[in-house]
């Protein structure tokens, strides 16, 4: 399974807000630090305001902050969020499946417990997981501060 680069994005501007409590920061310095388009990442960080878990505050110093503490951010929930679909394969979905095998293949099941535990892993994590006592983290932290 691969994850999109929207959830790739949400999840690093995320992780990126989570180093960077104490401050504002911009789109702009996100989308510097990740070489990743500014416009692009506004869509993202459009959605993640809407959704509460960001802070967005406008104006010539204005800029973005977690609204959630990371603990209370589950991976599970940002990655469904932000995928349109988890189909596998062609047979889930209904509308556009043509495979002659579909009635009696076992493989939909499969790939299907398969999501499921992929899924029930990142149900696992919060973003305060993925950051802390990650020593890498704390030498990006110190290396980005304006």
């Amino acid at each position: 399974m691969r994850l999109t680069a929207y959830t790739d994005y949400t999840l690093r501007t995320l992780i990126y807000l989570a180093l960077h409590r104490e401050r504002l920061v911009t789109i702009q310095e996100i989308a510097e630090f990740h070489d990743i388009s500014k416009n692009h990442l506004t869509k993202i960080v459009h959605q993640l305001g809407m959704s509460e878990m960001v802070d967005t505050v406008r104006g010539r110093h204005g800029g973005l902050k977690l609204k959630l503490e990371p603990g209370s951010i589950n991976i599970g929930d940002v990655v469904r969020s932000t995928e349109s679909d988890f189909y596998m394969a062609e047979c889930f979905d209904p509308a556009n499946n043509t495979c002659s095998y579909a009635e009696a293949c076992r493989l939909k099941g499969v790939l299907n417990s398969a999501t499921n535990a992929y899924l029930a892993v990142l149900d696992g994590v919060s973003l305060e997981d993925l950051i802390s006592k990650n020593k890498m983290f704390s030498k990006v932290q110190r290396h980005t501060k304006k």
